[in-house]
């Protein structure tokens, strides 16, 4: 599994691996959890990636509900048909005597105006039907409300949507279903108990490496070090927020861009906005920034 996620441009280690592994043949959800930006989003496309299936995303945020979680009625589809069938309702009913009998009538016409033609799937009702199964990526369910937890336990427990009009869709081939947070609050007990799960933290200066190898794979030898023993100082300050993985690969990139050989204090400082979002980070992080940088360019290269 480890060498099928590196296949789709992911570098996860043995940890990382096995949960997929796990979760992909015993069609068990699985809740992957660390700060934003190490790439939990990324394992969920490379898994759809490496075995094959659609993948089928999620955003959650606060006041996400069913309609547009699981499915909806195609309400303008309705009223267009409605109004097509505006004479032929009329001349239904002329011989009607009553009003029970006129709502019978129209309550034949109503079940059909509530059937599948009508209806509008969305992300976990698509999963569920998927015919040869998916990968369904609930994105940070933190964000979204404890009541939508409620409508995923039945999904996560029997792979399964109810309707009230049309009944129960059962997964033909459970979807592998891929939940991420990012910690902002605390995730009811009822959720978790039915997810393995998998804590994705900062990597390691190797496995850093390895990855900026593999996204920016143009950038020499030596600057990768440089720049990724870099980022690994910066893990060690009291930032407000500390730089991700995502945040290095876009740093890497625009060092690239801008043909740099080695690391240097001026071109650090001239593009640190890269790595951190707020501006107290930067001002904190300039203080030391060329002690920081002579002392990695002195174990990776020449600072003169």
């Amino acid at each position: 599994m480890e060498a099928g996620l590196a296949t789709a441009g992911y570098i996860a280690n043995r940890q990382v691996s096995t949960a997929i592994y796990i979760a992909h043949h015993l069609r068990k959800p699985i809740l992957v959890e660390g700060p934003a930006g190490v790439g939990k989003t990324e394992l969920a496309k490379a898994t759809a990636a490496f075995t094959g299936l659609p993948l089928i995303r999620m955003q959650c945020y606060e006041g996400l509900d069913e309609a547009k979680a699981i499915y909806e009625w195609k309400y303008g589809k309705q009223l267009l048909y409605t109004q097509i069938l505006r004479d032929k309702l009329g001349e239904s009913l002329r011989d009607v005597v009553g009003l029970d009998a006129a709502m019978a009538k129209l309550g034949d016409i109503d079940e059909v105006f509530f059937s599948e033609p009508f209806l509008e799937p969305r992300p976990l009702l698509r999963a569920l039907r998927q015919p040869e199964g998916a990968v369904l990526l609930v994105d940070e369910v933190d964000k979204s409300d404890q009541e939508f937890e409620a409508f995923l336990l039945e999904i996560l427990s029997d792979y399964a949507i109810t309707i009230p009009e049309l009944g129960t869709f059962e997964a033909k081939v459970p979807p592998l279903v891929i939940l991420t947070s990012n910690n902002s609050r605390d995730l009811g007990d009822a959720l978790k108990r039915r997810c393995l799960h998998l804590h994705i933290g900062y990597p390691d200066q190797a496995l850093e490496g390895r990855i900026i190898e593999v996204r920016v794979p143009h950038v020499e030898e030596r600057l990768r070090r440089q720049l990724v023993a870099f980022v690994q100082r910066l893990r060690t300050l009291e930032l407000k927020k500390l730089p991700s993985v995502s945040e290095t690969i876009d740093w890497a990139r625009a060092l690239l861009l801008l043909h740099v050989g080695d690391l240097e204090p001026e071109m650090v400082r001239a593009t640190l906005n890269v790595l951190l979002k707020y501006e107290t980070d930067v001002v904190s992080t300039n203080r030391q920034l060329e002690t920081i940088v002579r002392d990695v360019v002195s174990r990776y290269g020449t600072f003169n």
